[in-house]
């Protein structure tokens, strides 16, 4: 277990010339003296006499950060980083754990958690299948039942439309109804739907964790580095010809208030987050400055080895689909339910990719 060292100039001297005494759980980063007042005078959280503490997973990425930023000012927020992808962390991060070993129930025992949000999922492209199940799911598991063992109340879930899968059977418009069907047609999917049932099973069997699973469509913008940004990030984005299927962006930005609003009011259940708006593929690329590079879309194998010889520069080959038939999904539940609109327009998320090419 890796966690932030305090700097050596915040040590008094009889503490540096001498080994500091071991603890369960590592030290958290102290706070600067000015940020300890203001926290002291904060409003309190949702419907308590006292700031209450929030575990926010996956803390290195730019969605948490955002979400941290949102919930900092009213509530004491521990960022936790259980995918071990990094060598360096933002402040955000204080503890960097694996969720399947004996520390991490020590950092339960240590902060007392109100509420869990849970943001991190390691992608297909960023680990080995079995790495990949350990930390999605079993490590997972693990976390919904230290959950019930130490009172957490409430546990916001990120979890993606890519459940649904893309098939050209598809309903023009998806419900949360419509059934998560990814995994008979992307194998490389699977552990998101078994991670998506795990909480639905949690949702039912222990109503007190007050479950909200959120269903975004693609997250874009600042710092996003997921595999639709890369391609509006770069100056050549490939397309299939005959192809431009229709899609949704929410921005980074207004995903993170999504989170913070659907913990703060507690309407437990599941959720498609998108705006009403959508633009074909082909559309988008160009609107973010992007020239497109043609592939051939039949064979399917022909498809897929001309992905596979792109590389980075190309969604994963499991992905294919995505870029030949649309995934629009229904957020209006989540809208009425939690009177969520989004802030920042198409025009304007595409046009941040646009200015920094």
């Amino acid at each position: 277990m890796t966690d932030k060292k305090k700097s050596a100039q915040d040590k008094p001297a009889s503490e540096s010339s001498q080994a500091a005494p071991k603890r369960k759980t590592p030290a958290r980063r102290q706070a600067p003296a000015d940020s300890a007042r203001k926290a002291s005078t904060a409003p309190s959280g949702i419907g308590s006499g006292k700031r209450g503490k929030v575990m926010v997973t996956g803390a290195a990425g730019a969605l948490a950060q955002h979400v941290i930023a949102l919930l900092k000012e009213h509530y004491d927020v521990v960022g936790v980083e259980f995918r071990g992808l990094q060598t360096s962390y933002p402040d955000t991060v204080d503890y960097v754990v694996d969720f399947n070993k004996r520390p991490f129930e020590d950092v339960f025992r240590e902060h007392g958690f109100m509420a869990i949000i849970h943001l991190g999922r390691i992608r297909f492209t960023q680990s080995t299948r079995g790495r990949r199940y350990s930390a999605n799911v079993t490590g997972t598991a693990r976390l919904l039942r230290l959950a019930l063992k130490y009172g957490v109340e409430q546990v916001i879930a990120l979890s993606t439309f890519h459940v649904y899968g893309a098939d050209a059977r598809n309903p023009s418009l998806i419900d949360e109804e419509y059934p998560m069907r990814a995994a008979n047609l992307m194998r490389e999917i699977v552990d998101a739907v078994e991670l998506e049932n795990l909480f639905n099973i949690h949702l039912y069997k222990n109503p007190e964790l007050n479950i909200t699973i959120l269903r975004p469509c693609h997250i874009a913008g600042p710092g996003i580095n997921n595999e639709i940004s890369r391609m509006l990030a770069q100056p050549v984005a490939p397309c299939l010809l005959g192809f431009s299927p229709l899609m949704q962006f929410i921005h980074v930005e207004d995903m993170a208030e999504a989170v913070v609003r659907s913990f703060e009011r507690n309407h437990p259940g599941v959720y498609n987050v998108a705006p009403d708006d959508y633009v074909a593929y082909q559309d988008a690329l160009q609107l973010a400055g992007c020239r497109r590079l043609f592939l051939p879309s039949v064979p399917p194998a022909l498809a897929r080895r001309a992905v596979r010889a792109l590389g980075r520069y190309a969604p994963p080959d499991y992905l294919i689909n995505f870029f030949k038939y649309a995934v629009i999904i229904d957020g209006g539940l989540f809208a009425r339910t939690f009177e969520f609109q989004p802030q920042r327009s198409l025009t304007e998320l595409l046009r941040h990719y646009r200015g920094n090419k």
